[in-house]
């Protein structure tokens, strides 16, 4: 894979300047690292799940009996064992531990199996008997929100699980007074996260009664909230552990906390250690998936090629349970319209409850699937007005002061869509190459496309946004600091590393960035939403701050001067006034002075995201405080068996300041091939409800032969809303390289695709294209 990094701005500090760094490589290098199967404890005993193969079907009974006689088996658990709520979940509380009253999907847990070691829990889960009465399924959303329709959810609420809008002037009149409209169905599928290590965990308790929860987690404190109401314990009594993690890309929330949270049961049915390690066809069966999309959207545009009226019909399957499918959606109704002046529009964007395996969070939440719909018209539109992909959106991109489709004027920050779109289009060529595109004609075939987006930052109107950091310099001048922000693999350690190291004028070798628990450190959000970079850093910026208030009147103090004339630099601390260097003290002699002054150089940071706002109605309001601007162009070529082979990739994103380029690069590298997976490969086979993929040699993701040649732009426009003037860059590198994809493919071969993936089976998630 290879990776070219330009900086638009030249910076003299020591970020944008740092060569790779990796405060966890050498551990993940060396095999040091441990994960969630490392983790051996004494007396430990196994757990596995027994899976249902039922769509929906009402339970009259439980057998264990066969199961208990077998050898080694301890417990047969089921939801009769739960001690606290047997459901629970991010919005709704439907989630079940294990399932209770109805099995409701294909591949649900029904009941625990715990033995003294996992090949005798694996043998005895298949003698658990299960007495139930099948019902009718509904597998298909739209007949799901019929009216009448049976409810599939716990609550017996209706099947519409959520409603977004968006109202903005009189879309109709505008769309009927347009010279041009488009008018189209898109379909996506499901899609599997394929993270390397599939779900896991282990309880241990202690001698204190507190219980420790290890596991493939993507977030602790949200698994820690999961627990609690499962098992009626307090925060104080569960230390959940914050470790590497073989990836998540959103699918360690819900179902990694349940099987934290059925380890957890098993050790307090059994006093003992419980270990679960999932096989990927559990992984595959069980967890929660991309929520497919049913998008049927109208654009207009005047004869000049600018957008007039819009109007988008979004349906999302949520399978049984709601997880985080409202946020998903709501981001989909957010972003609607992609980053163009729309000046009417109305979009609707529901889910409805199925009895599919249930959707949730999935990197880039519900922007892949519209930025798809979007960018697809414009370059159809396009062509259709005899204009170039790139004029048509120049004609309509987002610029300073502009209002989005929501309403909100951005005028607070750099918008950016321009130049990031300027600089992949002269860096690819993008131009000189369009006449160079096949549609169809000749052997090796030829094409270019290319997409824009905007996103919104952090998790924007859906929820509340903090963080926290804490910072203790020590008497030997090193420094141990933690944040909220949990390390999922993505670097965010080694950037709330580089930041702290910046703020602090102190080298880098002195700061250790230990492994928090749910214990150490207060609540800093989840890890989704291309945040953690952004809202850690602010907390960081903070801490420093007050940390460096202490250090500043504690020197002046003993030494003079006055507070705001304390510099910190270059491992030292200095006061300055005018030319005059009053005095001056390396990093270690001032930590030696401050512990002989008995004032603790230690801080605790947060930081509040500023304020939002949205109107459910309406779809009207400031949704995001800030945005990430972006673009990617693909070249690809097809041969005679319309094989396609993606040759090169430049990306161009705007994240404001950049932290750590290397990892900013790889970032976007990893979003583009996982991008690519999504739109030329990955097809969740589903057979009547049921998932028939269950593993890699039928999932097919793609492989390191197929990584083209990427060219990451790096463009910078510090923000003034993100205290260290950073974004995100985590789902802006996946969310748009589909409908790239698809227009480079189109201008191949001259067929178009609505689809993805763009080659599917008859089906696509939930809908039948036939």
């Amino acid at each position: 894979m290879s990776g070219t990094t330009r900086s638009a701005i030249l910076k003299s500090s020591r970020i944008g300047t740092t060569p790779a760094f990796r405060n966890d490589a050498r551990a993940k290098v060396t095999g040091l690292a441990q994960f969630a199967d490392d983790y051996i404890f004494p007396r430990m005993v196994h757990a596995v799940p027994v899976l249902s193969n039922r769509f929906l079907a009402l339970i009259l009974g439980i057998n264990p009996a066969a199961a208990l006689a077998m050898p080694g088996v301890l417990k047969v658990l089921t939801a009769a064992d739960v001690p606290g709520q047997v459901r629970f979940g991010q919005i709704d509380h439907d989630l079940p531990l294990l399932a209770e009253g109805e099995i409701r999907y294909a591949g649900e847990p029904y009941a625990l199996v715990v033995a003294e070691t996992r090949a005798q829990a694996m043998t005895a889960a298949e003698h658990v008997g299960l007495e139930a009465e099948d019902l009718t399924p509904i597998l298909n959303p739209d007949d799901a929100l019929l009216p009448g329709t049976e409810s599939l959810r716990v609550d017996g609420k209706d099947n519409l699980v959520c409603h977004h809008k968006v109202r903005r002037g009189d879309a109709e009149s505008a769309l009927t007074e347009s010279s041009l409209i488009i008018e189209r169905d898109f379909y996506t599928g499901w899609f599997e996260h394929a993270y390397l290590e599939a779900e896991g965990a282990i309880c241990f308790p202690r001698q204190d009664g507190t219980l420790e929860v290890y596991g493939s987690l993507q977030h602790p404190v949200s698994t820690r909230r999961f627990i609690s109401a499962w098992t009626g314990l307090p925060f104080s009594r569960l230390e959940v552990f914050n470790h590497p993690v073989g990836g998540s890309f959103g699918g360690k929330d819900d179902t990694a906390s349940a099987v934290a949270g059925r380890a957890v049961l098993a050790t307090l049915m059994t006093g003992r250690p419980v270990k679960i390690i999932y096989e990927r066809e559990w992984s595959f069966i069980e967890s929660y998936k991309r929520p497919p999309y049913r998008m049927t959207y109208r654009f207009g545009f005047d004869k000049n090629g600018v957008l007039k009226g819009a109007s988008a019909d979004i349906l999302a399957d949520s399978g049984p349970y709601t997880s985080t499918v409202p946020w998903s959606t709501w981001r989909s109704a957010a972003q609607c319209c992609g980053p163009y002046r729309v000046p009417s529009a109305h979009a609707d964007v529901r889910a409805a409850a199925t009895n599919n395996v249930y959707t949730g969070a999935f990197r880039g939440f519900g922007s892949p699937q519209v930025n798809f719909a979007v960018e697809s018209l414009m370059d159809e539109a396009a062509e259709a007005l005899k204009l170039s992909p790139v004029e048509i959106r120049r004609r309509n991109l987002l610029r300073q002061g502009d209002e989005t489709v929501t309403g909100q004027v951005l005028d607070d920050h750099v918008v950016s869509m321009e130049q990031v779109m300027d600089a992949v289009i002269e860096e690819i060529g993008f131009e000189d190459k369009l006449k160079d595109c096949s549609y169809g004609e000749g052997e090796e075939l030829y094409g270019i496309g290319l997409a824009i987006s905007y996103r919104g930052a952090s998790v924007g109107a859906e929820a509340k946004d903090f963080c926290s950091c804490v910072v203790n310099a020590q008497f030997d001048g090193s420094i141990l600091m933690e944040t909220g922000i949990h390390e999922n693999g993505q670097g965010a350690q080694s950037a709330m590393m580089l930041a702290m190291a910046e703020e602090l004028g102190v080298s880098l070798d002195r700061i250790h960035y230990a492994e928090s628990t749910t214990s150490q450190v207060p609540e800093g959000g989840t890890t989704v939403a291309s945040r953690g970079t952004l809202m850690g850093s602010g907390a960081v910026v903070d801490a420093a701050n007050k940390v460096k208030a202490i250090i500043a009147k504690t020197l002046t103090g003993r030494n003079g001067g006055e507070i705001g004339d304390v510099c910190f630099a270059d491992d030292a601390v200095f006061c300055e006034s005018g030319n005059e260097n009053i005095w001056h003290l390396t990093w270690d002699e001032a930590m030696k002075v401050m512990y002989e002054e008995r004032d603790y150089p230690f801080a605790f940071g947060s930081f509040k995201a500023p304020e939002v706002s949205w109107d459910e109605e309406t779809g009207r309001g400031s949704p995001y405080f800030t945005y990430v601007y972006s673009c990617q162009a693909a070249e690809v070529t097809v041969d005679d068996a319309g094989k396609v082979k993606v040759t090169r990739v430049v990306a161009a994103h705007d994240a404001g300041r950049v932290v750590n380029p290397p990892l900013f690069a790889g970032q976007i590298c990893g979003g583009i091939v996982q991008g690519m997976g999504m739109t030329l490969k990955e097809n969740l086979t589903v057979d009547s409800g049921r998932i028939t993929s269950l593993n890699y040699n039928k999932y097919k993701i793609p492989n390191s032969a197929e990584v083209p040649e990427i060219t990451v732009l790096m463009v910078e426009n510090a923000d003034p809303l993100s205290p260290f003037g950073c974004k995100g860059i985590g789902e802006p590198a996946l969310e748009l390289i589909a409908p790239a994809l698809a227009s480079a493919i189109y201008r191949a071969t001259g067929q178009r695709s609505y689809t993805l993936p763009l080659n599917p089976t008859s089906e696509v998630g939930p809908w039948s294209l036939k």
